[in-house]
């Protein structure tokens, strides 16, 4: 049988930086082809290379035996290739059919919307997908909105789709759906390219190719490795995945959340009534999808936004509606979701993003002055404790990758809070070395008798730390379970909303 795609010694530049150095790799019909790597190892890079986004400088891509120029996406898309990016490209206002069709010959005229329409139908029937083509994309789940970027590109009569971190945000219910469904694909002869770094998932697939440093490792065949072999190849060395729960007794209540409400950026109230407790030496796990009010709760608790009622207490002190210096100074500190736009200031140097917040406090700073020499020995430290990549302290933060620039956030926060700990997605678009990294430092502040809250859209995250998780649906918290009752398919189910079809006596509800 013949490849239905191939990639030759593809390499793609960008200035100094070599993101693919002579990647090669075929995808048979019928396959589900998974990429795996790091950060920085050159997985996005080489799939926007096949889509058309990127031109490589070197190498060739062929769909069906015939070597493709491809200029842009709408080259690939001519030639059979579709892509669903992690974050959806879909125009919120418009309806589903008129995402679908949006820049297609079927957009001409009302025959044509007629026709195209039947054709998605049809489609939707031979996949078991259930999706209203009129509604509104705002009006749909998360889980429905990839479910219009898939079906797009299957009208569009996609023979590759590359799937980029496809159940990031889905339960583990639509999870499952969406492997039977490529599953189904590949049945019909089409080539799935997967890019995931949650490994149970690649190991679903029929074959691994492994890059690191934008070199490819080795391809391997599925179903003849093990997740360890994996790791390995992905990073050089074997990662500890069973987490150790051995720990103290839990303490006294350290943050308790009582009635708490809040409004979010468009002033409709998102948080309806949440009560929460988290004690020292504990980690209370936030189970959800995306939009349900995790990001909400985070920064009404650290006063970036405003509570229009309830109570928030750290440590007997009520800290309700305080500003986030008073909330920090109180003993809080805080790992946001996006990094880059709330964690750090880009343009500021590693040192600067170190001290954010205590700039004022000694010893970084004495009568007004900052105490440079103080500063610099403090963030050389920070570099070499949390094993920071990074040339000086003076190197711009923009510059360095996402799990450092997660790094410097948690030695930050880590270095100026005394009580609790807040991390919101702490692994979000992390590789699994970093991810361990950052697992390990959670519990070395539980062991430290912190008071830890984590909210993640990764259950297996979730479920290796949390002493207990809760599930927060359309903010409101729907369900709690302690470590030694969690129930995955019950869990799926609330992050869902499905109340009603839980047993009455469910654990939980």
């Amino acid at each position: 049988m013949e490849p239905l795609l191939k990639v030759e010694k593809v390499t793609k530049r960008f200035h100094q930086v070599v993101a693919n150095d002579e990647v090669s790799f075929e995808v048979m019909p019928g396959e589900v082809h998974c990429l795996l790597g790091e950060n920085g190892a050159g997985k996005s890079t080489i799939a926007e290379c096949i889509y058309g986004f990127y031109t490589p400088e070197m190498g060739t891509i062929s769909v069906g035996g015939k070597i493709l120029d491809l200029q842009s996406p709408a080259d690939a898309i001519r030639n059979g290739i579709g892509m669903v990016h992690q974050h959806f490209v879909l125009v919120r206002n418009m309806t589903v059919l008129e995402n679908i069709m949006i820049g297609t010959d079927a957009a001409g005229t009302i025959l044509n919307v007629q026709s195209a329409a039947v054709r998605i139908r049809s489609i939707c029937v031979r996949y078991n997908v259930d999706i209203d083509l009129n509604s509104k994309v705002w009006q749909l789940t998360v889980g429905q909105q990839q479910w219009v970027e898939i079906l797009k590109a299957l009208f569009l009569g996609a023979r590759i789709l590359i799937m980029d971190e496809p159940t990031a945000v889905l339960t583990p219910q639509e999870s499952r759906r969406l492997f039977k469904v490529f599953r189904e694909m590949t049945d019909d002869g089409m080539a799935i390219v997967l890019i995931s770094h949650k490994l149970d998932e690649v190991m679903q697939s029929d074959r691994v190719t492994v890059l690191r440093k934008g070199k490819k490792v080795g391809t391997v065949v599925t179903k003849e490795t093990s997740k360890s072999e994996l790791t390995n190849l992905m990073i050089g060395r074997d990662v500890d995945r069973n987490v150790s729960r051995k720990r103290g007794g839990v303490g006294l209540p350290m943050l308790v959340v009582s009635g708490l409400c809040a409004r979010n950026d468009f002033g409709t109230e998102t948080l309806k009534g949440i009560d929460l407790t988290v004690h020292s030496g504990e980690i209370v796990g936030i189970a959800g999808v995306a939009g349900n009010g995790q990001k909400e709760l985070f920064e009404t608790l650290i006063g970036v936004r405003r509570a229009i009622s309830g109570k928030i207490a750290l440590d007997g002190e009520d800290i309700t509606n305080h500003t986030p210096r008073e909330v920090q100074q109180a003993g809080m500190g805080h790992v946001p979701d996006d990094r880059f736009a709330e964690g750090l200031v880009p343009d500021f140097d590693l040192q600067s993003n170190l001290i954010l917040g205590a700039q004022r406090d000694k010893p970084f700073a004495r009568r007004g002055f900052l105490q440079a020499d103080y500063i610099r020995k403090f963030a050389k430290n920070a570099i070499n404790e949390f094993s920071i990549k990074a040339p000086s302290v003076q190197t711009i933060c923009r510059t360095l990758s996402g799990g450092n620039a997660q790094k410097v956030i948690v030695a930050r926060e880590f270095a100026q809070s005394t009580k609790v700990i807040l991390a919101n997605q702490p692994s979000r678009g992390l590789d699994i070395g970093v991810i361990d990294y950052m697992h390990k430092r959670l519990l070395e502040k539980r062991e430290q008798r912190y008071a830890v809250l984590i909210a993640s859209e990764e259950l297996e995250e979730l479920l290796a730390l949390s002493d207990r998780i809760v599930v927060i649906f359309k903010g409101r918290i729907v369900g709690e379970f302690s470590h030694e009752m969690v129930d995955m398919e019950r869990i799926g189910l609330l992050m869902a909303g499905h109340i009603d079809e839980l047993p009455v006596n469910s654990p939980g509800v």
